[in-house]
Protein backbone atom coordinates (compact mmCIF):
# COMPACT_ATOMS: atom_id res chain seq x y z
CA UNK A 1 0.00 0.00 0.00
CA UNK A 2 2.35 2.54 -1.32
CA UNK A 3 0.21 4.90 -1.78
CA UNK A 4 -1.12 5.46 2.06
CA UNK A 5 2.39 5.33 3.31
CA UNK A 6 3.30 8.06 1.27
CA UNK A 7 -0.42 10.18 2.00
CA UNK A 8 0.30 9.63 5.32
CA UNK A 9 4.39 10.91 5.63
CA UNK A 10 3.47 14.01 3.66
CA UNK A 11 0.09 14.80 5.66
CA UNK A 12 1.81 14.39 9.16
CA UNK A 13 4.72 16.47 7.84
CA UNK A 14 2.01 19.47 7.74
CA UNK A 15 0.73 19.12 11.09
CA UNK A 16 4.22 18.34 12.66
CA UNK A 17 5.24 21.86 10.70
CA UNK A 18 2.49 23.83 11.94
CA UNK A 19 2.55 22.84 15.29
CA UNK A 20 6.15 23.23 15.38
CA UNK A 21 7.97 26.39 17.32
CA UNK A 22 9.80 27.32 14.24
CA UNK A 23 8.82 30.91 13.03
CA UNK A 24 9.23 32.79 10.29
CA UNK A 25 11.17 36.69 10.84
CA UNK A 26 8.54 39.13 11.21
CA UNK A 27 9.61 42.42 9.33
CA UNK A 28 6.29 44.36 9.84
CA UNK A 29 2.51 44.14 10.12
CA UNK A 30 2.43 45.95 6.03
CA UNK A 31 2.00 44.27 3.36
CA UNK A 32 3.11 45.19 -0.08
CA UNK A 33 2.19 44.34 -3.52
CA UNK A 34 2.64 45.53 -6.93
CA UNK A 35 3.94 44.85 -10.45
CA UNK A 36 3.87 44.92 -13.95
CA UNK A 37 1.53 44.00 -16.45
CA UNK A 38 3.57 43.26 -19.85
CA UNK A 39 0.89 43.55 -22.98
CA UNK A 40 -1.79 44.69 -20.71
CA UNK A 41 -5.69 43.61 -21.81
CA UNK A 42 -6.98 46.31 -19.11
CA UNK A 43 -6.36 49.05 -17.79
CA UNK A 44 -6.11 47.56 -13.96
CA UNK A 45 -6.04 44.61 -11.87
CA UNK A 46 -8.38 43.85 -9.02
CA UNK A 47 -7.31 41.62 -5.53
CA UNK A 48 -9.65 39.55 -4.41
CA UNK A 49 -9.72 37.26 -0.94
CA UNK A 50 -12.95 34.44 0.19
CA UNK A 51 -14.37 35.05 -3.23
CA UNK A 52 -15.06 38.96 -2.53
CA UNK A 53 -13.09 41.88 -4.22
CA UNK A 54 -10.27 43.75 -2.13
CA UNK A 55 -9.10 46.14 -3.93
CA UNK A 56 -8.87 47.41 -7.87
CA UNK A 57 -5.82 48.86 -9.14
CA UNK A 58 -4.97 51.10 -11.47
CA UNK A 59 -1.82 50.62 -13.66
CA UNK A 60 0.33 53.80 -14.31
CA UNK A 61 1.70 54.86 -17.46
CA UNK A 62 4.69 51.99 -17.19
CA UNK A 63 1.36 49.43 -16.65
CA UNK A 64 2.59 49.18 -13.31
CA UNK A 65 0.25 48.69 -9.92
CA UNK A 66 1.47 48.51 -6.20
CA UNK A 67 0.19 49.67 -2.72
CA UNK A 68 1.09 49.20 0.89
CA UNK A 69 -1.61 47.57 3.15
CA UNK A 70 -1.69 47.95 7.07
CA UNK A 71 -4.46 45.71 7.55
CA UNK A 72 -4.37 42.67 5.57
CA UNK A 73 -4.68 39.35 7.22
CA UNK A 74 -2.42 36.76 6.13
CA UNK A 75 -3.91 33.93 3.70
CA UNK A 76 -4.35 33.27 0.10
CA UNK A 77 -5.72 35.96 -2.27
CA UNK A 78 -6.15 36.37 -5.99
CA UNK A 79 -5.05 38.46 -8.88
CA UNK A 80 -7.40 39.25 -11.53
CA UNK A 81 -6.33 40.75 -15.03
CA UNK A 82 -9.20 40.16 -17.05
CA UNK A 83 -10.37 37.85 -18.31
CA UNK A 84 -7.52 35.50 -16.40
CA UNK A 85 -6.89 35.19 -12.14
CA UNK A 86 -3.96 33.24 -10.33
CA UNK A 87 -3.94 32.75 -7.10
CA UNK A 88 -0.97 34.28 -4.58
CA UNK A 89 -0.03 33.85 -0.77
CA UNK A 90 0.17 37.03 1.36
CA UNK A 91 1.81 37.37 4.43
CA UNK A 92 2.43 39.81 7.24
CA UNK A 93 5.50 41.28 6.04
CA UNK A 94 6.12 40.51 2.58
CA UNK A 95 6.79 42.79 0.09
CA UNK A 96 6.14 41.19 -3.12
CA UNK A 97 6.85 42.29 -6.80
CA UNK A 98 5.07 39.96 -9.97
CA UNK A 99 5.48 40.57 -13.38
CA UNK A 100 2.94 39.12 -15.64
CA UNK A 101 2.74 39.05 -19.59
CA UNK A 102 -0.66 38.95 -20.21
CA UNK A 103 -0.72 37.19 -23.40
CA UNK A 104 0.82 34.04 -21.96
CA UNK A 105 -0.32 34.77 -18.74
CA UNK A 106 0.39 31.61 -16.54
CA UNK A 107 3.77 31.03 -18.56
CA UNK A 108 4.83 34.69 -17.62
CA UNK A 109 4.17 35.25 -14.14
CA UNK A 110 7.15 35.42 -12.03
CA UNK A 111 7.50 36.75 -8.46
CA UNK A 112 10.33 38.81 -6.53
CA UNK A 113 11.06 40.47 -3.02
CA UNK A 114 10.57 39.06 0.42
CA UNK A 115 7.81 36.13 0.12
CA UNK A 116 8.18 35.50 -3.37
CA UNK A 117 9.45 32.06 -2.91
CA UNK A 118 6.08 30.35 -1.91
CA UNK A 119 4.72 31.94 -4.81
CA UNK A 120 7.11 31.14 -7.31
CA UNK A 121 6.71 27.58 -6.40
CA UNK A 122 3.18 27.04 -6.61
CA UNK A 123 3.65 28.73 -9.99
CA UNK A 124 5.77 26.23 -10.88
CA UNK A 125 3.42 23.42 -9.74
CA UNK A 126 0.94 24.94 -11.62
CA UNK A 127 3.13 24.51 -14.92
CA UNK A 128 4.64 21.20 -14.03
CA UNK A 129 0.77 19.60 -13.43
CA UNK A 130 0.09 21.53 -16.49
CA UNK A 131 2.96 19.54 -18.53
CA UNK A 132 1.90 16.35 -17.02
CA UNK A 133 -1.72 16.42 -17.76
CA UNK A 134 -1.57 14.51 -21.09
CA UNK A 135 0.91 11.87 -19.77
CA UNK A 136 -1.79 11.22 -17.08
CA UNK A 137 -4.56 11.02 -19.40
CA UNK A 138 -2.89 8.40 -20.96
CA UNK A 139 -2.37 6.23 -17.79
CA UNK A 140 -6.15 6.08 -17.04
CA UNK A 141 -6.68 2.99 -18.74
CA UNK A 142 -3.89 1.40 -16.09
CA UNK A 143 -5.45 -0.74 -13.36
CA UNK A 144 -5.41 0.86 -10.47
CA UNK A 145 -2.01 -0.59 -8.94
CA UNK A 146 -0.08 0.72 -11.80
CA UNK A 147 -1.89 4.61 -11.69
CA UNK A 148 -1.39 4.64 -8.15
CA UNK A 149 2.34 3.89 -7.89
CA UNK A 150 2.80 7.01 -10.98
CA UNK A 151 1.02 8.96 -8.86
CA UNK A 152 2.85 7.96 -6.28
CA UNK A 153 5.94 8.84 -8.03
CA UNK A 154 5.26 12.05 -8.97
CA UNK A 155 3.67 12.43 -5.46
CA UNK A 156 7.44 12.17 -4.06
CA UNK A 157 9.37 14.04 -6.71
CA UNK A 158 7.14 17.34 -5.35
CA UNK A 159 7.68 16.35 -2.10
CA UNK A 160 11.36 16.42 -2.47
CA UNK A 161 11.58 19.82 -4.34
CA UNK A 162 9.60 21.29 -1.60
CA UNK A 163 11.85 19.91 1.34
CA UNK A 164 14.85 21.87 -0.66
CA UNK A 165 12.42 24.88 -0.91
CA UNK A 166 11.46 25.12 2.89
CA UNK A 167 14.90 24.55 3.88
CA UNK A 168 16.15 27.13 2.35
CA UNK A 169 13.69 29.83 2.85
CA UNK A 170 12.19 28.58 6.19
CA UNK A 171 8.62 28.84 5.93
CA UNK A 172 6.11 30.09 8.28
CA UNK A 173 4.20 26.95 9.37
CA UNK A 174 0.99 28.27 7.55
CA UNK A 175 3.24 28.81 4.53
CA UNK A 176 4.02 25.31 4.91
CA UNK A 177 0.68 24.03 5.18
CA UNK A 178 -0.48 25.83 1.81
CA UNK A 179 2.79 24.93 -0.28
CA UNK A 180 2.58 21.63 1.07
CA UNK A 181 -1.52 21.06 0.32
CA UNK A 182 -0.30 22.98 -3.23
CA UNK A 183 0.84 20.04 -4.47
CA UNK A 184 -0.54 16.87 -2.81
CA UNK A 185 -4.34 17.74 -3.23
CA UNK A 186 -3.55 18.24 -7.33
CA UNK A 187 -2.51 14.53 -7.04
CA UNK A 188 -5.54 13.65 -4.36
CA UNK A 189 -7.73 14.94 -7.38
CA UNK A 190 -6.03 12.86 -9.82
CA UNK A 191 -6.85 9.89 -7.89
CA UNK A 192 -10.28 11.24 -7.62
CA UNK A 193 -11.02 11.27 -10.75
CA UNK A 194 -9.24 7.92 -11.86
CA UNK A 195 -11.88 6.30 -9.35
CA UNK A 196 -15.01 8.80 -11.65
CA UNK A 197 -13.73 7.17 -14.79
CA UNK A 198 -12.57 3.61 -13.84
CA UNK A 199 -13.90 2.73 -10.48
CA UNK A 200 -17.26 1.33 -11.29
CA UNK A 201 -18.15 -1.93 -9.69
CA UNK A 202 -14.72 -2.33 -7.57
CA UNK A 203 -14.71 -4.64 -4.97
CA UNK A 204 -14.86 -3.59 -0.88
CA UNK A 205 -11.37 -4.82 -0.86
CA UNK A 206 -10.16 -2.98 -3.85
CA UNK A 207 -12.25 -0.21 -2.34
CA UNK A 208 -10.51 0.26 0.61
CA UNK A 209 -7.22 -0.19 -0.63
CA UNK A 210 -7.73 2.44 -2.91
CA UNK A 211 -9.11 4.46 -1.19
CA UNK A 212 -6.56 4.54 1.69
CA UNK A 213 -5.18 7.37 1.45
CA UNK A 214 -8.05 9.37 2.13
CA UNK A 215 -7.86 9.37 5.50
CA UNK A 216 -4.89 11.55 5.69
CA UNK A 217 -6.95 13.94 4.42
CA UNK A 218 -9.11 16.48 6.17
CA UNK A 219 -12.73 17.57 4.57
CA UNK A 220 -12.81 20.59 6.99
CA UNK A 221 -9.52 22.97 5.97
CA UNK A 222 -10.99 26.52 6.74
CA UNK A 223 -7.46 27.64 6.23
CA UNK A 224 -7.84 26.01 2.75
CA UNK A 225 -11.65 26.67 1.69
CA UNK A 226 -10.68 29.50 -0.96
CA UNK A 227 -7.87 27.51 -2.06
CA UNK A 228 -8.39 25.58 -5.77
CA UNK A 229 -6.62 22.47 -5.61
CA UNK A 230 -8.29 22.03 -2.41
CA UNK A 231 -11.63 23.00 -3.44
CA UNK A 232 -11.00 20.85 -6.76
CA UNK A 233 -9.87 17.70 -4.57
CA UNK A 234 -13.24 17.85 -2.79
CA UNK A 235 -15.25 18.57 -5.32
CA UNK A 236 -14.49 15.33 -7.30
CA UNK A 237 -14.08 13.66 -3.66
CA UNK A 238 -17.67 14.94 -3.62
CA UNK A 239 -18.62 13.59 -7.03
CA UNK A 240 -17.19 10.35 -6.38
CA UNK A 241 -19.42 9.65 -3.23
CA UNK A 242 -22.64 10.70 -5.31
CA UNK A 243 -22.54 7.85 -7.48
CA UNK A 244 -23.19 4.21 -6.51
CA UNK A 245 -20.91 1.73 -7.98
CA UNK A 246 -22.97 1.11 -11.00
CA UNK A 247 -23.70 4.76 -12.13
CA UNK A 248 -21.57 6.67 -15.00
CA UNK A 249 -19.78 9.84 -14.54
CA UNK A 250 -20.39 11.42 -17.70
CA UNK A 251 -24.08 10.74 -17.88
CA UNK A 252 -24.97 11.12 -14.43
CA UNK A 253 -23.11 14.68 -14.08
CA UNK A 254 -25.64 16.81 -16.52
CA UNK A 255 -28.24 15.33 -14.11
CA UNK A 256 -29.73 17.60 -11.28
CA UNK A 257 -29.89 14.68 -9.01
CA UNK A 258 -26.39 14.83 -9.07
CA UNK A 259 -25.82 17.77 -7.82
CA UNK A 260 -28.35 17.76 -5.62
CA UNK A 261 -26.88 14.83 -3.86
CA UNK A 262 -23.48 16.32 -4.10
CA UNK A 263 -25.11 19.28 -1.66
CA UNK A 264 -26.27 16.74 0.52
CA UNK A 265 -22.77 15.14 1.20
CA UNK A 266 -21.79 18.73 2.06
CA UNK A 267 -23.98 19.09 4.12
CA UNK A 268 -23.45 16.00 5.73
CA UNK A 269 -19.28 15.00 5.36
CA UNK A 270 -18.06 18.98 5.14
CA UNK A 271 -17.45 21.00 8.90
CA UNK A 272 -17.26 24.78 8.78
CA UNK A 273 -19.83 26.83 7.19
CA UNK A 274 -17.12 29.12 5.57
CA UNK A 275 -15.92 25.76 3.65
CA UNK A 276 -19.64 24.29 3.47
CA UNK A 277 -20.42 27.44 1.83
CA UNK A 278 -18.00 27.75 -1.13
CA UNK A 279 -18.69 24.28 -2.02
CA UNK A 280 -22.27 24.66 -1.96
CA UNK A 281 -21.96 27.66 -4.12
CA UNK A 282 -19.77 26.22 -6.39
CA UNK A 283 -21.85 23.07 -7.18
CA UNK A 284 -24.65 26.19 -7.54
CA UNK A 285 -22.60 27.47 -10.20
CA UNK A 286 -22.02 24.33 -11.73
CA UNK A 287 -25.68 23.21 -12.03
CA UNK A 288 -27.93 26.55 -12.89
CA UNK A 289 -24.93 26.79 -15.79
CA UNK A 290 -26.51 23.63 -17.16
CA UNK A 291 -28.90 25.70 -18.84
CA UNK A 292 -30.64 22.42 -20.58
CA UNK A 293 -31.83 21.55 -16.55
CA UNK A 294 -33.57 25.36 -16.36
CA UNK A 295 -36.78 23.45 -15.57
CA UNK A 296 -35.58 21.53 -12.30
CA UNK A 297 -33.35 24.46 -11.34
CA UNK A 298 -36.21 25.23 -8.94
CA UNK A 299 -35.78 22.09 -6.88
CA UNK A 300 -32.35 22.06 -6.99
CA UNK A 301 -32.18 25.96 -5.41
CA UNK A 302 -34.69 24.78 -2.22
CA UNK A 303 -32.09 22.01 -1.31
CA UNK A 304 -29.20 25.38 -1.83
CA UNK A 305 -30.92 26.96 0.77
CA UNK A 306 -30.86 24.32 3.41
CA UNK A 307 -27.24 23.86 2.99
CA UNK A 308 -25.98 27.57 2.24
CA UNK A 309 -25.72 29.97 5.03
CA UNK A 310 -24.58 32.59 3.41
CA UNK A 311 -26.80 35.40 2.46
CA UNK A 312 -24.31 37.09 0.01
CA UNK A 313 -23.91 33.69 -1.98
CA UNK A 314 -27.31 33.71 -1.51
CA UNK A 315 -28.04 36.38 -3.93
CA UNK A 316 -25.32 35.67 -6.10
CA UNK A 317 -26.52 32.11 -6.87
CA UNK A 318 -30.66 33.92 -7.02
CA UNK A 319 -29.34 36.88 -9.37
CA UNK A 320 -27.59 34.18 -11.69
CA UNK A 321 -30.89 32.24 -11.88
CA UNK A 322 -32.81 35.25 -12.56
CA UNK A 323 -30.13 36.07 -15.37
CA UNK A 324 -29.92 33.12 -16.72
CA UNK A 325 -34.27 33.35 -17.05
CA UNK A 326 -33.83 36.66 -18.57
CA UNK A 327 -31.78 35.23 -21.48
CA UNK A 328 -34.28 32.45 -22.03
CA UNK A 329 -35.59 32.35 -25.70
CA UNK A 330 -38.20 34.77 -26.68
CA UNK A 331 -37.03 37.51 -23.94
CA UNK A 332 -35.64 40.75 -24.90
CA UNK A 333 -32.31 40.79 -24.91
CA UNK A 334 -30.97 42.40 -21.99
CA UNK A 335 -29.87 45.88 -22.99
CA UNK A 336 -26.05 47.00 -22.31
CA UNK A 337 -23.46 50.10 -23.16
CA UNK A 338 -20.66 48.66 -25.11
CA UNK A 339 -18.00 50.35 -26.13
CA UNK A 340 -17.99 51.11 -30.56
CA UNK A 341 -14.55 51.86 -32.64
CA UNK A 342 -15.04 55.17 -32.39
CA UNK A 343 -14.79 54.74 -28.32
CA UNK A 344 -18.28 56.14 -27.87
CA UNK A 345 -20.60 54.21 -25.69
CA UNK A 346 -23.90 53.04 -27.65
CA UNK A 347 -26.41 50.86 -26.13
CA UNK A 348 -27.52 47.09 -27.88
CA UNK A 349 -30.76 47.93 -28.30
CA UNK A 350 -29.72 50.71 -30.97
CA UNK A 351 -27.36 48.37 -33.14
CA UNK A 352 -30.07 45.48 -33.81
CA UNK A 353 -31.67 46.52 -36.74
CA UNK A 354 -31.64 42.76 -38.64
CA UNK A 355 -31.40 39.70 -37.25
CA UNK A 356 -27.78 39.73 -35.04
CA UNK A 357 -25.38 37.07 -33.88
CA UNK A 358 -22.89 38.46 -30.83
CA UNK A 359 -20.03 36.50 -30.65
CA UNK A 360 -16.86 37.05 -28.02
CA UNK A 361 -13.16 37.52 -27.77
CA UNK A 362 -9.99 38.42 -25.88
CA UNK A 363 -7.24 40.35 -26.34
CA UNK A 364 -5.35 37.58 -24.95
CA UNK A 365 -6.57 35.27 -27.11
CA UNK A 366 -5.99 35.83 -30.65
CA UNK A 367 -5.94 32.63 -31.87
CA UNK A 368 -9.13 32.44 -30.69
CA UNK A 369 -10.50 35.34 -32.37
CA UNK A 370 -8.70 34.72 -35.78
CA UNK A 371 -10.48 31.72 -36.40
CA UNK A 372 -13.82 32.90 -35.07
CA UNK A 373 -13.00 35.70 -37.33
CA UNK A 374 -12.82 33.33 -40.45
CA UNK A 375 -15.84 31.58 -39.29
CA UNK A 376 -17.50 34.73 -39.69
CA UNK A 377 -16.81 35.86 -42.99
CA UNK A 378 -17.70 32.74 -44.22
CA UNK A 379 -21.32 32.79 -42.13
CA UNK A 380 -21.57 36.53 -44.01
CA UNK A 381 -21.30 35.28 -46.94
CA UNK A 382 -23.88 32.43 -46.52
CA UNK A 383 -26.04 34.05 -44.63
CA UNK A 384 -26.46 38.03 -45.58
CA UNK A 385 -29.45 38.81 -43.65
CA UNK A 386 -27.64 38.45 -40.13
CA UNK A 387 -25.58 40.99 -39.07
CA UNK A 388 -22.17 39.66 -36.64
CA UNK A 389 -21.23 41.91 -33.80
CA UNK A 390 -17.70 41.14 -32.22
CA UNK A 391 -17.36 41.65 -28.53
CA UNK A 392 -14.25 42.13 -26.85
CA UNK A 393 -14.14 41.76 -23.60
CA UNK A 394 -11.56 44.40 -22.77
CA UNK A 395 -12.12 47.91 -23.44
CA UNK A 396 -10.40 48.65 -27.09
CA UNK A 397 -6.84 50.45 -27.51
CA UNK A 398 -4.49 51.21 -30.53
CA UNK A 399 -3.15 47.75 -30.68
CA UNK A 400 -6.76 46.21 -31.52
CA UNK A 401 -7.42 48.64 -33.81
CA UNK A 402 -3.99 47.57 -35.49
CA UNK A 403 -5.14 43.52 -35.64
CA UNK A 404 -8.22 44.83 -36.96
CA UNK A 405 -6.49 46.62 -39.90
CA UNK A 406 -4.19 43.73 -40.37
CA UNK A 407 -6.97 41.44 -40.46
CA UNK A 408 -9.22 43.40 -42.77
CA UNK A 409 -11.91 43.35 -40.30
CA UNK A 410 -14.70 45.78 -40.41
CA UNK A 411 -14.07 48.30 -37.22
CA UNK A 412 -17.61 48.93 -37.49
CA UNK A 413 -18.89 45.36 -36.75
CA UNK A 414 -16.76 45.30 -33.58
CA UNK A 415 -17.69 46.27 -29.61
CA UNK A 416 -16.39 46.00 -26.32
CA UNK A 417 -17.42 45.39 -22.88
CA UNK A 418 -16.51 48.99 -20.41
CA UNK A 419 -17.55 47.05 -17.38
CA UNK A 420 -17.18 43.31 -17.63
CA UNK A 421 -17.73 42.41 -14.21
CA UNK A 422 -21.11 43.88 -13.92
CA UNK A 423 -21.98 43.40 -18.00
CA UNK A 424 -21.46 39.65 -18.51
CA UNK A 425 -23.38 39.33 -15.48
CA UNK A 426 -26.69 40.46 -17.68
CA UNK A 427 -25.14 38.30 -20.31
CA UNK A 428 -24.46 35.44 -18.18
CA UNK A 429 -21.22 35.55 -20.39
CA UNK A 430 -18.44 32.39 -19.14
CA UNK A 431 -17.54 30.73 -22.28
CA UNK A 432 -15.55 33.10 -25.13
CA UNK A 433 -17.14 30.19 -27.47
CA UNK A 434 -20.37 31.75 -26.60
CA UNK A 435 -22.78 33.08 -28.78
CA UNK A 436 -26.36 34.97 -28.75
CA UNK A 437 -28.92 34.83 -31.29
CA UNK A 438 -31.39 37.71 -31.78
CA UNK A 439 -34.19 38.35 -34.14
CA UNK A 440 -34.59 42.08 -35.75
CA UNK A 441 -36.64 43.07 -33.08
CA UNK A 442 -33.76 42.17 -30.29
CA UNK A 443 -35.95 39.27 -29.31
CA UNK A 444 -33.65 36.46 -28.12
CA UNK A 445 -34.07 33.37 -30.91
CA UNK A 446 -30.83 31.40 -28.83
CA UNK A 447 -28.95 32.65 -26.01
CA UNK A 448 -26.40 30.19 -25.26
CA UNK A 449 -25.43 28.93 -28.38
CA UNK A 450 -21.71 27.75 -29.04
CA UNK A 451 -20.26 29.31 -31.72
CA UNK A 452 -17.90 26.75 -32.27
CA UNK A 453 -20.13 24.00 -32.47
CA UNK A 454 -20.88 22.40 -36.10
CA UNK A 455 -24.36 22.66 -35.52
CA UNK A 456 -24.40 25.99 -34.78
CA UNK A 457 -25.62 26.85 -37.88
CA UNK A 458 -28.89 25.24 -37.71
CA UNK A 459 -30.05 28.13 -35.55
CA UNK A 460 -29.46 30.53 -38.70
CA UNK A 461 -32.01 28.76 -41.22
Amino acid sequence: MVNSKHFGIIFLMIWICTASSCKKKVYSDRIFFGGQIVNPSSTYVTLYKDNKTIDSLPLNLNYRFFKYYDSLDSGIYKIEHIPEYKSVFLEKGDSIWTRINASSFDESIVFSGRGSAKNNFMMDLLLSFEKENSFLSSKYSSDSETFTKIIDSLLIEKKNKWILMDSINQLSPIAQKLTQAAYIYPYATRKERYALLRGTFWDIKRDSVYFDYRKYLSHSETDLAFFDPYINYVLNYLSEKALDSSENYFRNRQKTNFNIKRLQLIKSHIKGNVLRNNLSRAVAFEELMKIENNKNHEKFLQQFLMVNTSKSYLKEVLDLHNDIENMSAGKKLPELKLQNHRLEIVSTDELIENPTIFYFWSQTQMSHYRNTVLKVKELEKKYPEFQFKGVCIQPFNEIVFEVHRMMNIDPETQLAFVNFDKDSKKWVLSLLNRAIVVDANGNIKEGFANFSAPNFVELLQ
